[in-house]
């Protein structure tokens, strides 16, 4: 954690699944996450979770009901439920919020085969059912709707986002 030394940040760890808001040297918010099932890396295509610094570029679905769902970062007015999951079970659940992030290191995480913004790398929602503490995404940060809209409420887009092994 040696490039940034912001005042708040936000912590995802991948080895124990778990998101952290950081304040002033103080955890101020923890929840359960699901990383990507590939593991880290940064490469486009992969469908893993990339390392490093990282920004909140943007926040999407404000004001969007619980399980609203998103494809391609707009809602489709759809509300997720049993019965949907069941018509397309195929389908990657992105719910009621996304924090669209931003790499800040060029060559890792930035520009190239390896920017996450371009790779479409978000923080989520995700079904309530999902588990949580193990790493079943495709590349994406999941967390439980709840969690996220609480943290959503904390955040602002330009904060700082360290992913780390």
């Amino acid at each position: 954690m040696s490039q940034f030394s912001p005042a708040e940040w936000l912590e995802i760890s991948l080895p124990e699944q778990v998101c952290r808001l950081w304040q002033d040297e103080r955890c101020v918010f923890t929840a359960a996450v699901s990383t990507a099932l590939n593991g880290a890396g940064e490469a486009n295509g992969s469908g893993c979770t990339p390392r490093g610094w990282h920004q909140i570029r943007a926040l999407i679905g404000r004001g969007q009901p619980d399980n609203a769902v998103f494809v391609g970062r707009r809602p489709t007015g759809e509300i997720y439920n049993p019965r949907l999951a069941e018509q397309f079970p195929q389908r990657d659940w992105i719910l009621t919020r996304i924090l669209w992030l931003s790499g800040l290191e060029i060559g890792r995480n930035r520009l190239g085969n390896v920017d996450t913004m371009r790779r479409y790398i978000y923080i989520h929602g995700c079904p309530e059912s999902a588990p949580m503490g193990q790493p079943l995404s495709h590349g994406c940060i999941r967390m439980h709707n709840q969690d996220l809209l609480t943290l959503f409420d904390r955040v602002e887009p330009g904060l700082k986002v360290w992913i780390h092994e």
